[in-house]
């Protein structure tokens, strides 16, 4: 406890020191710009004041009811069914004494039924606009999240328990653990996800062997050493997105698509984007696509000797590609012979939830940001992500960690998933504005990129189109759009669970499903009511459509026996850079 109050101490002093610092300029009160729409919901709320005590009303004979099934398992009645019941795969009342416990089934059925009417109230408030409710249902859902009584020693029982037994020494532990995690975010709470000492890249994370061949101020490109004696002759290009890092695709041997895919007989090259710095602020979207696949190409076409390659692009990797294909066609450079998108959004009408946090005056916020800097901090848009799963990626390493006293467990998605990266100002300032706020990217001509104004319609090029059906950052329905933009031939496959672990499912896990079809309604629901499920992964799907745009077969190719020498080995300097 001494130990405990001295570095609290510590921290304080700090952040006064910081506060002092700032001269007394206090940032906006509001950066997320939540009270403006909570203020017009409240107004429109008001201005129906019989419908609001309906709601109340409805409430209080709840709480009554809720209260009698309370009296009854009281006084020794066993057979009381629950007014209200977790949903499947809430984990918060997995402890058995939410249930055997009346006191505590009285709690949390108490709580879902109050977030249930939280919820279904400001949702049914007429006359708000489609975003300002989408803000409004969002930041309830956060509320309603936090108040959780999984979330205080006091109405958690699992807590209540760890407590008696250890005597409180799960709440010093706890303590300590808050405490380590403020230091770490250097006043800001970076809560600790995994065991930051049990993984580290090139050791026993992202491993597959291969060479550095080319490298730029953005990027390294790496080529993996071939597994087959023979490979198709056409490369594959893959183009991972720079909000991470490219080894999402090369966790584990067991779970890396990287390494699948050169045991498939395909010369594989990632791009492996820098972290950038204060230095690199006025990089842009288009110096990422120059400087980034398009350099590509030119270093393949060397290490090779072949110009045609298959392409694919990750997320916002895969939202590059797609300018870049178009940027190709209008300049009729016809190498990349084929292009996957995995969980890739290019129509942005219909952006899911992130699009709570793109208004003028939270960009404008944000912007201010990244000029004081030259970027936007990777904790930043770490916290973003995480806030749309909150209750999985918050809220239950609260409970561990400071409740509990735990350490989190060793999980290699999760280590990857704090390895945030830093983005360029002027390059996230455009992506933001061009795409998600004004959707430019799917109109012809909305976008300019080095001197050309592009239209995603007049892509050619074989397009397979990977979705994951519980995809929180990418929805499906809204990747399903671009099935009715390219002019070339599309395939769309829509896999199980989410946006990484929809990606990455290897066959050998034998885990979710996947849905097939070859028409394309313009209605994404109409598709799946006639699609084909099949048990497994798509990976094999994938690899039979890649495999026809092969180009045939040649001797396998090993990296630096070209025209480009090694540089260094996989996994390469830039993905080490880690965020100080």
């Amino acid at each position: 406890m001494s130990s405990i109050a001295e570095r609290s101490q510590k921290l304080i002093a700090a952040y006064l020191e910081k506060q002092a610092a700032s001269n007394g300029q206090a940032g906006s009160a509001d950066p997320l710009n939540i009270g403006q729409a909570f203020l017009e919901m409240t107004a429109k709320m008001m201005g129906d004041p019989t419908r609001l005590m309906q709601s109340q009303l409805a409430l209080w004979q709840d709480y009554m009811q809720l209260w009698q099934n309370a009296s009854k398992r009281f006084l020794g009645e066993e057979e009381v069914p629950p007014m209200v019941a977790p949903d499947t795969g809430d984990r918060r009342f997995k402890d058995p004494a939410w249930e055997e416990n009346y006191v505590f089934d009285f709690i949390k059925q108490s709580y879902l039924l109050t977030a249930r009417w939280m919820q279904s109230t400001v949702h049914e408030v007429e006359g708000l606009d489609a975003k300002t409710a989408q803000k409004v249902d969002f930041y309830t859902r956060q509320f309603v999240d936090a108040m959780a009584p999984s979330n205080f020693v006091m109405t958690n029982p699992e807590v209540l328990r760890a407590t008696v037994e250890s005597g409180g020494e799960n709440l010093v532990k706890g303590l300590e653990n808050l405490l380590s995690d403020l230091e770490r975010g250097k006043g800001k709470l970076a809560i600790k996800m995994t065991d930051m000492d049990a993984f580290k890249v090139g050791e026993n994370i992202a491993t597959a062997p291969g060479k550095v061949v080319f490298q730029n101020d953005l990027m390294q490109l790496l080529q993996f050493s071939p597994t087959t004696e023979e490979v198709h002759r056409r490369p594959l290009l893959i183009v991972p997105p720079w909000i991470n890092k490219y080894y999402i695709l090369d966790l584990r041997e067991k779970n890396s698509f990287i390494r699948w895919a050169v045991s498939q007989g395909l010369t594989v090259f990632v791009i492996s984007w820098v972290n950038p710095d204060e230095d690199m602020a006025q990089k842009s979207f288009e110096d990422y696509m120059l400087e980034g696949p398009l350099a590509a190409l030119g270093a393949i076409e060397k290490a090779t000797g072949e110009k045609e390659v298959n392409a694919i692009g990750y997320c916002i990797g895969g939202t590059l590609m797609a300018a870049t294909l178009a940027y190709m066609t209008a300049k009729k450079d016809e190498r990349i012979k084929s292009i996957t998108y995995f969980t890739t959004m290019v129509d942005f009408a219909e952006a899911g939830e992130l699009s709570v946090f793109i208004d003028e005056e939270q960009l404008h916020t944000l912007e201010s940001m990244m000029d004081e800097k030259g970027y936007l901090d990777g904790s930043a848009m770490a916290t973003t992500f995480n806030m749309l799963r909150a209750n999985d990626l918050i809220w239950s390493f609260v409970v561990n960690n400071y409740l509990l006293g735990k350490e989190p467990f060793p999980f290699d998605l999760l280590y990857w998933n704090s390895d945030s990266t830093r983005l360029p100002a002027k390059m996230h300032s455009f992506y933001l504005r061009k795409c998600y706020q004004e959707n430019k990217l799917v109109e012809p001509g909305g976008v300019k990129l080095g001197g050309v104004k592009i239209d995603l319609r007049t892509v050619k090029t074989p397009t397979y189109i990977l979705s994951a059906k519980d995809d929180h950052i990418a929805p499906w329905k809204s990747t399903y759009a671009a099935t009715q933009l390219y002019e070339g031939p599309v395939k769309f496959v829509l896999s199980g669970s989410g946006h990484i672990a929809g990606v990455v499912n290897p066959p050998a896990a034998q885990k979710y499903c996947y849905w097939t079809n070859s028409r394309k309604p313009k209605s994404p629901d109409k598709w799946l009511e006639s699609a084909t499920q099949h048990p497994g992964s798509w990976w094999t799907d994938w690899a039979d459509w890649v495999g026809k745009q092969g180009g045939g077969k040649v001797p396998a190719r090993v990296p630096g026996d070209g025209k480009l020498k090694a540089i260094e080995d996989a996994p390469g300097s830039y993905v080490k850079v880690t965020l100080k």
